[in-house]
């Protein structure tokens, strides 16, 4: 032990991809099929330069159960993409009012061809918007849960 920090190390270990401890992220990235339009999520260089300029419209005020298999929280701040992989975190920025809020991606959608993203209530108030449609910007910040 180091320190009482926790950490060890052993003499001769070094660190390379191949002998990293940490765990690949648990990700959803399965195809799917919905009103017999098929989806390809994207891999996960993709979903990190993923930026796109279109709709968002507010759905769900939680509890029902996302496409992880979680229950959305009610009142949470969560959102619906089509194609990134989940989980997934995205910058949500509303073009009117120019107000952003970070929002974990973890149910699939919209299955509505103008909408690039579904938000949930929070999302909405918090970039100044209510329910509808808003022009929004969508930036990839992060995929999985990890760091």
């Amino acid at each position: 032990m180091l320190g009482g920090t926790g950490c060890s190390w052993r003499k001769g270990t070094h660190y390379s991809p191949e002998n990293d401890p940490r765990p690949e992220p648990k990700l959803k990235r399965t195809p799917y099929t919905v009103n017999g339009k098929r989806y390809r999520p994207m891999d996960i260089a993709t979903a990190l330069q993923y930026s796109e300029t279109g709709e968002a419209s507010v759905y769900n005020d939680g509890g029902s159960i996302g496409a992880m298999g979680e229950r959305l929280p009610k009142g949470g701040k969560y959102a619906a993409h089509r194609t990134l992989p989940l989980p997934s975190v995205v910058r949500v920025t509303s073009l009117k009012t120019g107000k952003s809020c970070d929002v974990r991606v973890c149910d699939r959608g919209p299955f509505h061809r103008r909408r690039i993203i579904d938000i949930s209530p929070a999302v909405a108030r918090a970039i100044g918007c209510g329910w509808g449609v808003h022009q929004v910007k969508v930036e990839t910040i992060s995929v999985g849960d990890g760091p």
